[in-house]
């Protein structure tokens, strides 16, 4: 109903109230990112873990940092799960976080920036200094309107920065490096090219080792994309100025990215994964780091949100783990004002369409803790389960506002205690 009513609104109106909102919020916190340098972390993957990835490799240089992403909240020394369930809060938020920051003597905030809060001007007020792209895959289509809004909807953070520090591996990395009033451009990339380049590339189910500039790094999050991330958050360091042997070592001891290819580690004898991964190019980049880790089946619990947000990916994450994992259970995400059953039975039926048959190799369960037990309780010895689509989320978001608590984490734990002998 809500969602509805919003709907009902002009977007000229909304533009305005969001606009005036954030110059409101600047005025009141004293403008603190005039005494920060501020960098914002852009693109659809990657954006959570480069951000984190950005904060440890700037704090090990000796400056005290922060960052706001989807998943982690960080001032100094201090950091907590993002509870607003919002990649870039409104309503004051931001402001309010950065005076903070420079209240703890902050030098650098990093912010990961969204298409969505950039078209609802959570930027203004804020004065970035770099801008950093990761990748561009197609979401958030029909909030934006078509893919090509979606696209420039991100280049607004690059038209309100001198320096950008871009992906040279992405197709749109160009289009983002041709923004009117850059000055300085920053490209980072895996293999052969130009730019910072992670060569020599050993992947393995603990991580990964590889040479840049010619050191060698560990790094223990498994995939190419973290291998991507990690570069990132390098490239903007060497965007700075900084020498890079301190960012290398701080990033080769980052071991967790809360909700990020978590381990979930209860004792029992199969693999627990927990990844955020909502939509289908994250899928793949999470199939591919999942492919390393030894494994006699794979079982996979998903889901795709509600809220009239693409809708149309839906059968395609279905049909997506029906092809990559043996056993399919679908339920329960963030339905919104959607009917959840509507949504469970989209993506069921994209599984189907994969080869998947109900009651046999695929389940659809709407309450999510069931589904997480129904999972650990097929599980077997060797067998890898993953939990994707919350990641370490805090709420489940129900109709008319609601919001029901919700930790996947704690949920594979009980799980996993209750499959044991």
């Amino acid at each position: 109903m809500l969602s509805r009513l919003k709907a009902l609104v002009p977007a000229p109106l909304v533009g305005a109230y969001h606009y005036l909102l954030a110059r409101a919020a600047q005025f009141a916190y004293g403008d603190p990112s005039k005494e920060l340098v501020v960098i914002g972390v852009t693109g659809t993957n990657g954006k959570t873990t480069t951000a984190y990835f950005l904060a440890k490799a700037l704090e090990a240089t000796g400056a005290k940092t922060g960052c706001t992403t989807t998943a982690v909240m960080k001032i100094a020394d201090k950091e907590w799960l993002n509870k607003t369930k919002m990649t870039m809060p409104g309503r004051f938020f931001l402001q309010k976080t950065l005076r903070q920051m420079v209240q703890a003597g902050c030098t650098y905030a990093v912010i990961e920036t969204s298409s969505q809060g950039l078209v609802q001007h959570r930027h203004v007020g804020i004065h970035y200094h770099i801008g950093v792209f990761t990748n561009l895959t197609p979401e958030h289509i029909e909030a934006h309107g078509g893919f090509e809004n979606y696209k420039k909807a991100k280049r607004i953070l690059f038209e309100h920065v001198k320096t950008a520090v871009i992906n040279a591996d992405s197709e749109f990395g160009e289009y983002y490096a041709a923004t009117p009033g850059l000055e300085k451009i920053e490209w980072y990339g895996i293999g052969e090219g130009k730019g910072l380049r992670a060569k020599n590339v050993d992947m393995r189910a603990d991580g990964s080792d590889f040479t840049v500039d010619g050191a060698v790094m560990h790094l223990a999050l498994p995939g190419e994309y973290n291998i991507s991330n990690a570069l990132a958050a390098l490239a903007t360091c060497r965007s700075l100025g900084l020498d890079l042997e301190k960012p290398m070592e701080a990033l080769s001891r980052v071991s967790r990215v809360p909700g990020r290819f978590e381990r979930v580690e209860a004792g029992q004898p199969w693999t627990v994964i927990v990844d955020y991964a909502p939509e289908p190019e994250s899928f793949r980049r999470l199939y591919e780091a999942l492919a390393l880790i030894p494994k006699t089946r794979t079982i996979h619990v998903l889901g795709s949100c509600g809220g009239g947000r693409d809708v149309a990916r839906r059968p395609v994450l279905g049909r997506m783990a029906a092809e990559r994992a043996d056993i399919v259970i679908v339920t329960n995400e963030d339905p919104y004002d959607d009917d959840p059953r509507t949504i469970i039975d989209q993506v069921a039926d994209g599984a189907v369409a994969g080869g998947k048959k109900d009651g046999q190799n695929l389940f659809r369960i709407l309450d999510r803790k069931e589904a997480i037990f129904k999972a650990m309780a097929l599980a077997r010895p060797g067998d890898l389960v993953v939990l994707t689509g919350k990641g370490c989320e805090p709420w489940i978001c129900l109709s008319n506002g609601r919001k029901m608590p919700w930790d996947e984490v704690k949920a594979a734990t009980e799980a996993i205690h209750a499959a044991l002998p």
